[in-house]
């Protein structure tokens, strides 16, 4: 592709308007979440608690506003000030758990309405963290870890409150912290997050800012599709678990397994000529 060319159609990227198509997007795959994450009894907890049903998914769809205010002193509930957004999640809600036959649901697990949402959701994702970052940098221009951490959480804030979406629906499940066990998502957000900083605040990427953009988007799309299609859940996994071996005490602590073996071995070999 001529560069000029693709030049221009990262620009277009940045310019995209996020309502209402991909905000209807972003609902409907926190909307099939929220089902998912019920399981079997997602269509009678709907029927009895529909109160909690809505809050849980509202949650999900408007957790990285609210988490990233909480921590930046701002109003929590500021994001559902944006009345249509609002709207249009409560009407995708709607059409996922309470049409007749279900048949919102079965058109949203449709693959190919699954495959299209989900590359508008990584769209959204990415805009969301470029967002975060330069809302951090306007309040805090030199601290660095505040706008990745900004970022992360407007990426994928719904991976830091499944704990109290969960809660809202009457399930306790303490060891669902992302922290803990972060997803492929928030990994994302970070690097994505990382990258938009040193983008924003230093010399050392000297690509124009759309095209910068624009990788990200490519980035956050290839993966979600390859882990729908081709089954690929983490790619991040193989490079964490080299990094914990040199550096987090990995390679040490298997050295100590195997010299210890070799002690105990030892032990027993001198044991067995004492019986004899």
């Amino acid at each position: 592709m001529d560069p000029e060319a693709f030049l221009d159609m990262a620009n277009q990227v940045i310019k995209l308007k996020m309502f209402p198509y991909f905000d209807i997007a972003h609902s409907l795959l926190a909307a099939l979440a929220v089902r998912e994450d019920l399981g079997s009894n997602a269509q009678a907890f709907s029927r009895k608690h529909p109160l909690a049903c809505w809050l849980s998914t509202m949650l999900v769809i408007f957790s990285g506003g609210m988490v990233a205010n909480a921590l930046l002193g701002e109003p929590i509930l500021s994001p559902l000030k944006n009345t249509p957004q609002l709207l249009v999640g409560t009407a995708v809600w709607y059409l996922v758990f309470y049409t007749p036959f279900d048949i919102g649901y079965k058109i949203g697990k449709f693959l190919p309405i699954k495959v299209v949402a989900s590359a508008m959701k990584e769209i959204y994702r990415a805009k969301k963290v470029y967002d975060g970052v330069t809302h951090a940098a306007k309040l805090y221009p030199n601290a660095w870890i505040i706008m990745i951490i900004i970022g992360t959480l407007k990426g994928n804030g719904a991976g830091f409150t499944k704990l109290l979406e969960r809660l809202i629906r009457g399930a306790w499940t303490p060891t669902a912290m992302e922290f803990m066990q972060p997803s492929f998502y928030t990994k994302a957000s970070l690097l994505a997050s990382i990258i938009f900083v040193l983008d924003k605040k230093t010399d050392w990427i000297s690509a124009p800012h759309a095209l910068v953009y624009f990788g990200i988007v490519i980035f956050l799309v290839y993966f979600k599709l390859s882990s729908i299609l081709l089954g690929i859940h983490d790619p991040f996994l193989p490079f964490e678990n080299l990094c914990c071996a040199i550096f987090f005490g990995g390679i040490w602590d298997s050295l100590a397994k195997i010299l210890g073996r070799g002690q105990a071995k030892e032990g027993e070999g001198k044991d067995a000529k004492k019986s004899n």
